[in-house]
């Protein structure tokens, strides 16, 4: 598995490689670049040298903001994201022994086991959920039976609905493209209804 998102070879490499960070890059995407907050799950390991859940857990949290908070910032709103972060490292600490893989691969579960097990994370509600679940399966091989129906829309071939889809520049626009459209569809919704 070889993930491009970022558009920085040191920041996809470490997606690639280590799940917990492509966790934690997905739980970043929000109110951000995609881009930007993929590339996040880097700068923290640059800046604490791991990204290990158990030492993001147990770092100091005023000093975790500030690792947020550093130039250039890892999210735009970095006390609540290093918050959630934290929360999340925790989580897989404690209920995964340290092994984000073991989320989705832990007992052979299928594609709706594995939804559970994600919305069960802290800050991943129903569609970072499924986009995640999608991601897994679309780029990282996951083999899960049911894993594209569990996934809704996100699981469909070609769909270009979220970060799953995005494998190069092209991709990526196309992505871009299709959010564009759900957003205008619904600002005009809200629009007709007053």
């Amino acid at each position: 598995m070889e993930l491009h998102i970022t558009g920085d070879p040191a920041a996809d490499q470490l997606l690639s490689n280590d799940a917990f960070a492509l966790l934690v890059g997905m739980l970043l995407d929000q109110q951000v670049t995609m881009e930007s907050a993929f590339a996040g799950p880097e700068k923290i390991r640059t800046r604490i040298g791991s990204m290990a859940p158990a030492a993001i857990a147990e770092y100091d949290p005023a000093g975790f903001v500030e690792i947020f908070k550093e130039r250039p910032s890892i999210h735009r709103f970095p006390s609540s994201m290093a918050g959630r972060v934290q929360d999340l490292a925790a989580t897989v600490q404690g209920d995964w022994n340290g092994d984000a893989t073991a989320i989705w691969n832990q007992d052979g579960p299928d594609g709706e086991e594995v939804l559970r097990r994600l919305k069960g994370l802290p800050g991943f509600g129903e569609q970072k959920a499924k986009i995640f679940l999608a991601l897994l399966g679309k780029q990282c091989g996951l083999q899960a039976p049911g894993w594209r129906e569990a996934a809704g829309p996100y699981g469909q071939e070609s769909a270009f609905l979220s970060v799953a889809d995005i494998v190069d520049p092209e991709s990526l626009k196309r992505v871009r493209a299709s959010k564009q459209a759900a957003k205008a569809a619904i600002k005009a919704a809200k629009a007709s209804e007053s």
